[in-house]
């Protein structure tokens, strides 16, 4: 996939973290803030709008992806890639520590949000994510090397005529969770067949 328009440089923070450089188009390195977190309401009962989210604009159809490195070692630390309509309607997927391990995540938001992890084979410490959005269902791939994508969710997704897209990163119960966020492309949906994992 070729980057289009839409750099890193030109998104928008929502809760923007007080410590984070831009180094260059497609690259930029987070630090979190303290007890930051994106959820709505499922299990405990609770909202909170409060990780830190870079938002580029994306158009209804489309694909992006980036690489993710950091180093998870408290409860829910997490980071990835967020795709987001508003404050309802979202959905997150990368590395989230959960139960003494990195666990792969995602999580889809709709009203109220889900949550599913399973065991991710490759190097937590640096991996990519890619989101394609085409025809109301999202397509979220995984891959450790950039090159090699296998299927991490198929789902229905809310359309827009347009979204926000970008890297995400939270760390509920601590703040200083050092991630580098870089190879960020997005551009038009990809169209692959399910089962082709370039």
């Amino acid at each position: 996939m070729s980057a289009q328009a839409g750099s890193l440089r030109s998104g928008t923070w929502l809760n923007e973290p007080r410590v984070y450089r831009a180094i260059d188009e497609g690259m930029i390195e987070v630090v979190t803030d303290n007890e930051t977190d994106f959820w709505r309401e499922t299990h405990y009962a609770f909202v909170h709008d409060s990780g830190h989210f870079l938002g580029v604009e994306a158009p209804s159809r489309f694909t992006c992806q980036l690489r993710i490195r950091g180093a998870f070692e408290a409860l829910y630390d997490q980071a990835g890639i967020m795709v987001r309509i508003n404050e309802r309607q979202w959905v997150k997927a990368g590395i989230e520590f959960s139960d003494g391990r990195a666990m792969l995540s995602s999580v889809l938001t709709d009203g109220s949000s889900d949550w599913a992890t399973g065991l991710y084979e490759g190097d937590p410490t640096d991996f990519w994510m890619r989101a394609t959005v085409d025809g109301n269902v999202l397509r979220l791939q995984v891959s450790p090397d950039g090159r090699n994508w296998p299927l991490v969710r198929l789902c229905p997704f809310p359309a827009a005529s347009g979204y926000l897209v970008g890297p995400m990163a939270c760390s509920p119960s601590r703040g200083g969770l050092t991630v580098l966020f870089s190879d960020w492309k997005v551009g038009p949906a990809l169209g692959r067949d399910l089962h082709d994992l370039s």
